[in-house]
């Protein structure tokens, strides 16, 4: 008598998505996160258009934005490479004002041609960059602690080089060449707006699409587990910061030729500023980490509302005070939006399809053995 036939297995239940996935991790707030301060600054220029009609809807504010933020700008992208790394540089306030001053230095008091002295200085910068990285990882120092002790001593060798006072050239003045690294036009726009555009490109290449993108984004976020998949990490962090050192070299030029005048205490005014823009950015168009491309929209957002505070007749010390705002503003975004991270992979964990059982083994043809067989 042949056995009954076994019943089939049960199949394994399906979880439906729940409906909070949407707001925690659906595309909808993925888009809200990535596009959300693109979309403020959108909504500032509208006020300030409707607000202001006939001052800052105009061509003048265009160019005025995009000729004054440019170097906050630039600075603001030197800031972020060694965030990207888990690293600060406060630093590059001082090294800024070195930068320019050395400049001003070689081309007015030591007559040499500009070309060399901005190459000069380019490259010193990032020497100065590689001894802030080693300092920082091989002599086992804090970032912020090295960094501002590099950049003290940095401004009193701006003041050793000043005597305390300013470089002013002689009558007649700098090389309409080198002030035109500043001061020239393309397609109708200001030239130092195109210099932004192209270090911020090349940045987004280097950190999104090349290999040593990903090994300093691994750097930064897990250090140890960097270092255990055999990442070196301390030859990538003074990478970080030799990078920072470079573009903090090439703001220099650019502020001496804005400037035209050595001044040994103006880098350190561009420091909070590009740590606000460096910090705000990591909230937008990739939440979470730090970018050139949300770098430069936040650049954008705080151009537009100091332009627009500005023209409605604020006092000089709204300034800082927006600057401090938005700079608290911006860390507790990008902690919020760290913890998000978190909660929307701890989240997904738990919402995903469990794995079928294993089936039981099958009966043999001819039924279960009778007693006594093997």
């Amino acid at each position: 008598m042949t056995a009954p036939p076994s019943p089939p297995a049960p199949r394994p239940r399906r979880r439906r998505p729940s409906h909070r996935l949407g707001a925690r991790g659906g595309p909808g707030g993925h888009l809200v996160g990535a596009y959300g301060l693109l979309g403020l600054t959108v909504l500032l220029v509208l006020v300030f258009s409707l607000t202001l009609p006939r001052t800052f809807p105009t061509l003048d504010t265009l160019d005025a934005i995009l000729s004054t933020q440019s170097i906050p700008a630039v600075l603001a992208l030197a800031a972020m490479v060694p965030i990207v790394t888990g690293a600060f540089d406060l630093s590059i306030g001082y090294g800024l004002g070195l930068a320019h001053v050395m400049v001003l230095y070689l081309v007015v008091e030591a007559d040499w041609p500009w070309p060399l002295a901005c190459l000069a200085v380019v490259v010193g910068g990032t020497v100065v960059g590689v001894l802030n990285g080693v300092i920082v990882e091989f002599g086992r120092i804090d970032s912020f602690i090295a960094t501002l002790g590099t950049g003290s001593m940095m401004y009193a060798v701006t003041g050793w080089i000043t005597d305390g006072g300013r470089i002013v050239p002689g009558p007649q003045g700098l090389p309409p060449a080198f002030t035109d690294l500043y001061t020239s036009t393309f397609l109708g726009l200001p030239v130092p707006a195109f210099y932004v555009l192209a270090l911020a490109v090349a940045l987004w290449l280097v950190l999104e699409r090349l290999p040593i993108g990903r090994y300093l984004y691994v750097v930064g976020s897990n250090p140890r587990a960097a270092d255990l998949v055999g990442i070196p990490v301390r030859t990538y962090t003074v990478c970080a910061f030799a990078t920072s050192g470079l573009i903090v070299g090439f703001a220099g030029v650019l502020l001496a030729a804005q400037q035209q005048i050595g001044n040994p205490s103006v880098g350190l005014d561009y420091l909070l500023p590009a740590f606000v823009g460096a910090l705000l950015g990591s909230t937008a168009i990739r939440p979470g980490r730090p970018n050139a491309l949300g770098t430069l929209v936040a650049v954008a957002v705080l151009a537009v509302g100091l332009t627009g505070i500005a023209q409605m007749g604020a006092d000089f010390w709204t300034v800082p005070l927006f600057h401090g705002g938005t700079l608290l503003l911006a860390v507790g975004l990008a902690g919020y939006t760290a913890r998000r991270r978190m909660r929307t992979g701890a989240f997904a964990s738990r919402t995903a399809p469990a794995a079928p059982p294993d089936a039981p083994p099958a009966p043999p043809p001819d039924g279960p053995p009778k007693d006594g067989a093997r």
